[in-house]
């Protein structure tokens, strides 16, 4: 008030902060001379953590459904790989289950992204949880391989609408200064599930048996469905009166509008290409040749190889760990970048080795940035593809990165036929490493960092 020097007491304590943030610091001052003391009521101060907790009340309940889907997910991949294994004896047939579903992509998502981006989100992921719950329980009541598939069908059809669904609400649903924070906390869950999902499936092979398991998948879906009517309806009063109809016509101008977004932001275009390159279609193809892999080249045993993928699971256990820890210091760019070219080199490793405490190396190293890179990546995709397109845009991402994980796989396999299994590792990985080294350098490149949003906002934070 006498213009002069005001000097505020300073306040450590992190929930002071997000009061202060959230302007509900009260004025209450004691006036001294030239200084000024802001107080702040009790009160005030030991709400503070409840103004938190609400702040991350629904995202942590989201969460919680989600690991509860991820856990579940495991059991019902080792079972259904298991009674399809009992039922045939054949891995063949075991490996037919691994093209059901890119073939299922494909021909739900050239028209899903329209369905998505036109129906309420959270009600659309109820009822997808409840048909996966419907038709895992209808998986076991015919043993007819035919039956099998068809329903295995169905079931991924309804996983590649949920998918897109999922991380639209999600981006709607989470503030873009505490995304960062939720995906590393996503690929956490995520990473747990991957050595808690297998152990449970283990324990209820040993009590029951895999048709047990598959239930309960299933009763694990009815949860995550009824989780998911506690969260917040962001829709209510939008997509429900439209005329939802899908047409030939409004599929071809959906396609139309991600073909226009991506010609206007060709950054953005050329991150989900590259990054969908090296960590999706080209493990996948290579990870189809693992188990030959193990055994023909490293001469392992299938103990040696429990272990071998045992080490990748701790691989990624240390690396979603660290990633919580330092995610809010880490620019996006970075994380995908050095993440993707970590992951490469990891393969790099695992693609040359000759015995098993190498290729452990190799397994350890290319999990441990795992969650890095996918961190990364989902920030950038949450903060820089319009939320009212994101189903289309994922659908038409989706349906692109099946034709390519077909193709590769189909190519490997082949190659692998004419070729020793480790001449095409070694190939696949070469290309792989050289996908990763541009991505990383374009999006490491100084004038791309600026053009991500997330990037500026979140270090901010």
């Amino acid at each position: 008030m006498t213009g002069a020097p005001v000097i505020e007491l300073e306040y450590k304590h992190s929930a002071i902060a997000v009061l202060d943030e959230a302007n509900l610091v009260t004025d209450w001052q004691i006036w001294g001379g030239t200084t000024t003391i802001i107080l702040v009521p009790k009160t005030l101060v030991l709400g503070a953590g409840f103004f938190m907790f609400k702040s991350w009340k629904y995202p942590t309940i989201l969460l919680f459904g989600i690991g509860i889907s991820n856990v579940s997910g495991w059991i019902y991949f080792i079972a259904l790989n298991l009674i399809v294994l009992e039922m045939t004896q054949s891995a063949l047939a075991v490996s037919a289950l691994y093209i059901i579903r890119p073939l299922s992509a494909l021909f739900t998502n050239i028209w899903s992204g329209s369905l998505i981006d036109r129906l309420n989100k959270r009600n659309l992921m109820i009822s997808l949880d409840l048909m996966r719950s419907i038709l895992i329980v209808l998986l076991p009541l015919n043993p007819a391989i035919g039956y099998i598939y068809l329903i295995v069908f169905f079931i991924n059809m309804a996983e590649s609408i949920f998918r897109p669904a999922s991380t639209t609400y999600i981006t709607k649903l989470i503030p873009v200064d505490q995304r960062q924070r939720f995906n590393s906390l996503n690929a956490l869950i995520g990473s747990g599930a991957f050595l808690i999902g297998p152990a449970i499936a283990g324990m209820l092979f040993v009590i029951g048996s895999p048709i047990s398991a598959i239930y309960i998948n299933a009763s694990a879906l009815v949860l995550s469905g009824l989780i998911t009517i506690f969260m917040p309806n962001l829709e209510k009063n939008s997509s429900d009166k439209r005329d939802n109809r899908i047409t030939l016509a409004m599929i071809k101008e959906d396609w139309n509008i991600v073909l226009r977004f991506y010609r206007r932001h060709l950054f953005i275009m050329m991150i989900c290409i590259l990054f969908s390159s090296v960590m999706v279609v080209m493990p996948s193809a290579i990870d189809s040749l693992e188990v030959a892999f193990a055994k023909v080249v490293l001469g392992l045993t299938e103990g040696e190889y429990g272990i071998l993928v045992s080490v990748s699971g701790a691989g990624i256990i240390v690396g979603a760990s660290i990633n919580t820890l330092i995610v809010r210091k880490v620019a996006n760019s970075r994380m995908i970048g050095l993440g993707a070219l970590g992951v490469s080199g990891g393969y790099l490793i695992y693609a040359f080795s000759t015995a098993f405490n190498v290729a452990a190396i190799g397994f350890f190293v290319l999990a441990f940035f795992l969650a890095f890179a996918n961190t990364g990546f989902a920030t950038f995709y949450q903060n820089n593809i319009p939320v009212n397109i994101m189903g289309r845009v994922s659908s038409v991402n989706s349906f692109i990165e099946a034709i390519f994980i077909m193709f590769t796989t189909v190519v490997c396999g082949i190659a692998a036929e004419l070729f020793s299994i480790q001449i095409v590792v070694i190939v696949g990985v070469i290309i792989m490493v050289a996908l990763g080294v541009a991505l990383s350098t374009y999006i490491l490149q100084p004038s791309s960092i600026s053009t991500s949003t997330s990037d500026k906002e979140l270090n901010q934070k």
